[in-house]
């Protein structure tokens, strides 16, 4: 049976996807007069997030919420270049790669009024390096953190690691400057040296962000993620909304100032209603994270049974409707950026359901159940889990599928004896290393020596041009060990109100520089 061909019309009945079209803004910024200082404006989310520390968590709702309120040392600006934030310039790097010497901003205060210094800088990197999956991947790298002085931290690697300054800049798992005195295993409370500060948290109301009159923004103009940050609204809420449909409707409506993650199919009703879709392309790339460590899918045999089992085209247009919104492409990254490679078409979009029950039959299976752990917060994600279970079954496997809401799978992933499966996506990132794959720490926790030995070249070569080949090794042990497996290439749609302006596209959206036009 070709399933390509007899099973599409079924797998089209099966999941709404309907084709749409496109409304690109690309990177011009939605302004429309001067800006305009004080009031509130709503943002609806997927949800509620599991919660506001960022170094414990790696989910896009955290970074996206928590970096209003928590600052990192370094951040990127708008072209995806390193960009210092509470560090005052970029790292004095020693000759031979091994010691990062950051000064720090003077004049920093956290929420409660106290001034940041180097010891505030040294604890919030210690705990980082403790309980975050980046902050781990970059510990077992580290000698020593100290600092010379208030205004200087140093640090010492046991290797050269060419990562270290961007895994210092992301926005979850994040290594966020917390006050030294706050710091705890868990935080009791949420004080940042951000631009807006967490003033209540309603569970599944709203949490409610009130500006720093306190904040220290950089100076220039803003630059992305960098550059000025500067505080036109008073407030921020946001309201988590975990139906995709009514995220729909209520951008419609009116209803928010912002609408997260709108399914792509819902571009032709926006266009009627009285929100603008905003549209980022290209976002990002979904992916089945596989468990390697416990189950059924710890076994390799099963894995690469999965990888050419499933039909990528059939995920894509289910969950997309239109090859306006997505793209297949099996490689990690897409054409333009220097990380783009053509290693992934052996093995992609395969749908062969005789190949891959021939190579489950070879690891002599007791059980041949899947679970399958999805959420119906991302639309997308859970469209994309019902094609995969067809394929899966066509090819012997049974399905559990498990759905649940986006906070409970962020919780229930980090246990390898909960599933088998989960899905999960990510924007395009600058520097791969920030991809959470390459922790062994992350869920899915791929750890064999061919995986170390690549991963350890690639951070460990000293040139550009060499990094890029090394990439290409990385990426094809990605392809032989399939610890996960890309879907494909993704753009995201989001919906704002016509009187929000300063806003930009972005892959975490972000609200300093917005402001409302007055009436």
């Amino acid at each position: 049976m070709d399933l390509r061909n007899s099973r599409r019309g079924r797998l089209q009945r099966l999941v709404l996807a309907g084709a749409v079209g496109l409304a690109a803004l690309g990177g011009a910024a939605l302004c429309s007069a001067a800006p305009v200082k004080g009031g509130t404006i709503s943002v609806a989310t997927i949800g509620e997030p599991p919660t506001l520390d960022p170094m414990t968590s790696t989910a896009d709702l955290v970074g996206i919420l928590s970096q209003h309120i928590f600052e990192t040392l370094y951040t990127f600006d708008a072209k995806w270049n390193l960009t210092p934030l509470l560090a005052d310039r970029l790292p004095e790097i020693s000759a031979d790669g091994l010691v990062y010497t950051i000064a720090l901003r003077p004049g920093i205060t956290f929420h409660d009024g106290s001034a940041m210094d180097s010891a505030d800088v040294l604890a919030s990197l210690k705990r980082w390096t403790e309980i975050a999956s980046r902050g781990k991947q970059a510990a077992k790298l580290i000698s020593a953190i100290e600092a010379p002085d208030a205004h200087t931290v140093r640090i010492a690697l046991k290797q050269p690691y060419a990562p270290l300054t961007a895994l210092l800049a992301m926005n979850n798992s994040a290594a966020v400057i917390l006050p030294s005195e706050k710091i705890a295993p868990t935080l009791a409370e949420f004080i940042g040296t951000g631009p807006y500060q967490l003033k209540a948290r309603v569970p599944d109301q709203y949490i409610q962000l009130t500006r720093y009159d306190g904040y220290q923004s950089r100076q220039g103009e803003p630059d992305g993620y960098g550059g000025a940050r500067k505080q036109y609204l008073d407030e921020i809420r946001f309201v988590p909304v975990s139906n995709a449909n009514t995220r729909v409707e209520a951008a419609v409506a009116g209803q928010f100032d912002y609408v997260d993650a709108l399914p792509v199919e819902s571009l032709d009703k926006l266009k009627g209603g009285r929100s603008d879709p905003v549209m980022l392309k290209p976002f990002g790339w979904p992916r089945l994270v596989l468990n390697t460590r416990q189950g059924i899918m710890s076994n390799l045999a099963v894995r690469q049974a999965v990888q050419r089992a499933l039909n990528e085209e059939d995920m894509l247009f289910a969950a997309f409707g239109s090859k306006d919104f997505y793209k297949l492409n099996g490689d990690l990254y897409p054409e333009g950026f220097p990380w783009a490679t053509k290693l992934g078409g052996k093995v992609y979009n395969q749908g062969d359901a005789a190949g891959a029950k021939k190579l489950a039959d070879s690891a002599n299976l007791q059980d041949r159940t899947i679970r399958i752990l999805t959420s119906q917060q991302y639309e997308f994600h859970y469209k994309m889990a019902l094609v995969a279970a067809e394929y899966l079954k066509a090819a012997g496997f049974k399905v559990d599928m498990q759905v649940v809401d986006w906070a409970t799978l962020t919780q229930r992933r980090q246990d390898p004896a909960l599933w088998d499966i989960f899905i999960t996506h990510s924007p395009f990132l600058p520097e791969p290393a920030l991809i959470d794959f390459p922790s062994k720490d992350a869920p899915g926790w791929w750890d064999t020596p061919r995986r170390n030995q690549v991963l350890d070249a690639f951070n460990q070569a000293r040139t550009q041009d060499e990094r890029v080949k090394r990439w290409a090794d990385v990426q094809q042990a990605v392809f032989d060990e399939v610890p996960f497996i890309k879907v494909g290439d993704f753009n995201s749609q989001s919906a704002r109100s016509p009187a929000l302006n300063g806003v930009r596209p972005a892959p975490w959206p972000y609200f300093w520089n917005a402001w409302k036009a007055a009436k």
